[in-house]
């Protein structure tokens, strides 16, 4: 552990703290944050009656599994190790969903998912009675040509054309209706009240036949219902509608980012700087590396203490420690000039990171951390050498 500031401080002065002490690149996981976003979780299940499910594939740290059990209701998988992690990490209800499954894979996923789910009319024909014959429950994802997602255009739109992801209605006549227990239906990435609840209505008004075959409604995820801007009660309200029209069918969601939102830092050390056209800062992190979502979906993401270019008078370009020119993390202001040295944090760096990071150029991959309530910090996972060279096949 290391040591906590002051007592009386604010929150965010605690985590300046502590912030010379812990090594760079560091994702830190903030307790107090995650508390607050599962306290909205809590509160949608216990004013409608539905099921959330933590999407490993957006967040994975299993130290703070224990946490989140106590208000999810288990966990959703998108391969065979995520399932084997949440069976031995988490071990509530397990769902499983892959968009074609390979034979010598598929013998360990039904016995460790509770429900696995298939994305069209052969996988069914071709595993359904080994998933029922284990006493397991059947989804089938469906296409339902509406998506809200905003994020990244077509690159995070389950609904895109060509999209490979879920049954289309053209192909429901192929598909025992009687095997299956629940309907899946994910097309939101990032979403607003305005999707969740326009997507909870459209399968309403579209899909009421199938819908009265199973006896569940799983909407996947994306739905960002910690964001500032997200109507939380306008969700509440479409949850009940839905419920309303069929009351027999159990109700699913599995988000990811919404439970960790705005509730982690990346930490970043300037290395040094340079000058090309404008003012750059290199940093020892990479948004190729450690930040994927800025290059896959150009986002900007938050950073402490520092505004859009120009809005304070000093500008850099910030830069990640390796050979791609594309590694920019983008273009930010600042009170003061920076200096070889400086922490620099990132906000909002807990979701779609680290599960995605990489070791391209021999980067090593950020420690993990937790920041608790307390001001103490407890390093959950550290990387070195080891991790690198173990992926790149050397001999026994």
């Amino acid at each position: 552990m290391i040591a906590p500031c002051p007592s009386g401080e604010g929150h965010e002065t605690r985590l300046r703290g502590w912030l010379e002490a812990i090594p760079t690149p560091a994702y830190v996981a903030d307790i107090a944050k995650i508390k607050r976003n599962l306290a909205t979780a809590a509160r949608i299940k216990r004013e409608t009656g539905c099921r959330i499910l933590l999407a490993t594939k957006a967040f994975a740290m299993p130290v703070l599994f224990p946490l989140m059990r106590e208000t999810l209701d288990g966990t959703t998988s998108s391969g065979l190790f995520e399932a084997r992690m949440e069976r031995e990490e988490f071990d509530k209800e397990i769902h499983t969903y892959i968009p074609a499954y390979k034979e010598e894979e598929f013998a360990q996923i039904v016995e460790l998912a509770d429900c696995v789910y298939f994305n069209s009319a052969s996988q069914v024909e071709r595993y359904i009675d080994r998933v029922k014959a284990k006493g397991k429950r059947a989804g089938l994802r469906i296409n339902p040509g509406f998506s809200n997602s905003t994020v990244g255009g077509d690159l995070y739109n389950p609904c895109a054309p060509c999209s490979r992801f879920g049954e289309l209605p053209a192909q429901f006549h192929r598909i025992p209706w009687d095997k299956i227990d629940i309907l899946h239906v994910h097309t939101l990435c990032d979403s607003l009240h305005d999707g969740s609840v326009k997507l909870i209505q459209h399968v309403a008004e579209n899909f009421a036949e199938q819908v009265g075959k199973v006896k569940a409604v799983n909407f996947g995820g994306g739905h960002y219902f910690n964001h500032p801007d997200y109507d939380v009660d306008a969700f509440i309200a479409a949850i009940r509608n839905f419920r309303a029209i069929f009351p027999h069918v159990e109700i699913y969601f599995e988000p990811g980012g919404a439970l960790v939102y705005d509730a982690g830092y990346l930490v970043a050390t300037v290395l040094d700087f340079h000058f090309n056209a404008k003012p750059l800062a290199i940093l020892d992190t990479s948004a190729n590396n450690h930040m994927p979502i800025v290059l896959q979906a150009h986002y900007r993401q938050p950073l402490q203490g520092a505004g859009k270019p120009g809005e304070f008078p000093h500008t850099y370009v910030l830069g990640g420690n390796m050979c791609m020119t594309g590694d920019v993390i983008g273009e930010y202001s600042f009170p003061k000039p920076l200096k070889v040295g400086d922490r620099l944090v990132f906000e909002d760096m807990i979701q779609y990171s680290f599960v995605q990071n990489n070791t391209f150029n021999g980067v090593p991959l950020p420690d993990l951390f937790v920041l608790h309530e307390d001001g103490t910090v407890q390093r959950a996972s550290a990387f070195g050498y080891e991790d690198f060279r173990s992926r790149l096949g050397f001999p026994a």
